[in-house]
C-alpha cells in the first residue's frame, strides 16, 4: 500500500469515524439524562438532511440548514412529550421497543414524504470533483467541513456541560434525579431538552455529511447501528471516549476495504459490537466501577 493510498484511507476513516461519534454522542446525551437508549437517533440525522434538502429549494443553504436543525429539535421534543414523558419507571426492554418503534415510524413517514429517491445537499464549497492536496492525498473540501464542524460541536458540547448552568442541571439529573428534583430542577424539562439537543446535533451532522454520503429515507438505520456500536465501544455515557471510539471504528472500516468487499463493512461493525458486548461490556475506555455512572 502506497503512502498516498494509506493517507486516503486514513482521512476517509477519520471522517466517517467523527460522523459515528456524533451519533454516539446523541445516544449518550439522552442516556446520561434518562438512562434511555434511543434507537431513533439515526433518524434525527436523516431528518436533518432531508428537511434541509427540501428547504434549500426555496432558501439559501445556511438558512435551510438552520431551519432544518430547529425543526428536527422540535420533532425530538415532540417525541419525548408524546411517547416518553408519560411513562412511569418503564423497563429497559419496554424503552428499547418504544424507541425502535419510533425509528420505524419516522422512517416510514420519511418514505411517504420524500419517497425512495437518494438526495443530497450541494457541496458547501467546490463540487464532487474538487479536491485539496493534503500530505499527498486528495481530500474533498467537504471532508474538511465535516471534520471541522463536528469537532467544534464536540468541543462546544463539552464546554456546555461543564460551564453552563443548564448543562450542570442536566448532569445533576444524570447523577441523581431525585436529588435534582429536591434542588428545584425540573427533571421533565431536562429530559425534553436532552432529546432536543440530541436531535439538533444529529440534524446538523446530517446536513454536513449529506453532500458526500447522500441522504435517503432509510439512511438513519445504518447510522444508528454504527453510533450505538461506538457508544458501547467507548463506554455508554462517556461522550469524549465516543470520539476516540468513533475514529477507531471509522479507520478500521476504511482500511478493511483493502481486505474484504465493501458489502461486508456493516458486518464488521456488528462483529465489533458483539465482541465488545461479550468481552468488555463496559467499553474499551470505561471501567466496571464507572459503568453505572452517567457523566458526560
Amino acid at each position: 500500500m502506497t503512502s498516498q493510498l494509506f493517507l486516503q484511507y486514513l482521512f476517509a476513516g477519520i471522517t466517517y469515524g467523527i460522523i459515528y461519534a456524533i451519533v454516539a454522542i446523541g445516544f449518550n446525551i439522552i442516556y446520561n439524562t434518562t438512562g434511555i437508549i434511543n434507537f431513533a437517533q439515526g433518524e434525527f440525522v436523516m431528518l436533518g438532511g432531508m428537511i434541509a434538502i427540501s428547504l434549500h429549494a426555496i432558501l439559501p443553504l445556511p438558512l435551510a440548514i438552520g431551519l432544518a436543525v430547529i425543526s428536527t429539535m422540535l420533532i425530538g421534543a415532540l417525541i419525548e412529550i408524546l411517547f416518553i414523558r408519560w411513562l412511569r419507571s418503564p423497563s429497559v426492554l419496554r424503552m428499547i421497543i418504544i424507541t425502535i418503534g419510533l425509528s420505524i415510524l419516522i422512517r416510514e413517514a420519511a418514505l411517504h414524504i420524500w419517497g425512495e429517491n437518494v438526495r443530497s445537499l450541494p457541496y458547501f464549497n467546490g463540487n464532487e470533483i474538487s479536491s485539496i492536496q493534503l500530505l499527498g492525498a486528495n481530500i474533498s473540501p467537504q471532508v474538511l467541513w465535516v471534520i471541522g464542524i463536528c469537532s467544534i460541536m464536540v468541543m462546544l458540547l463539552s464546554l456546555f456541560f461543564k460551564f453552563t448552568s443548564l448543562g450542570q442541571e442536566m448532569r445533576a439529573c444524570a447523577a441523581n434525579r431525585l436529588a435534582a428534583t429536591l434542588c428545584g430542577i425540573s427533571t421533565k424539562n431536562m429530559v425534553t431538552f436532552s432529546f432536543m439537543l440530541s436531535a439538533g446535533i444529529g440534524a446538523l451532522a446530517g446536513c454536513v455529511v449529506s453532500p458526500i454520503t447522500y441522504t435517503q429515507y432509510d439512511s438513519g438505520t445504518a447510522l444508528a447501528i454504527k453510533g450505538f456500536t461506538v457508544a458501547v465501544l467507548g463506554g455508554l455515557g462517556n461522550s469524549l471516549a465516543a470520539v476516540l471510539a468513533g475514529i477507531l471504528l471509522g479507520v478500521i472500516e476504511s482500511f478493511s476495504i483493502s481486505v474484504v468487499p465493501l458489502a461486508f463493512q456493516d458486518a464488521i461493525s456488528i462483529g465489533i459490537l458483539l465482541i465488545i458486548l461479550f468481552v468488555r461490556p463496559h467499553g474499551l475506555f470505561g471501567s466496571r466501577e464507572a459503568a453505572g455512572l452517567k457523566e458526560f
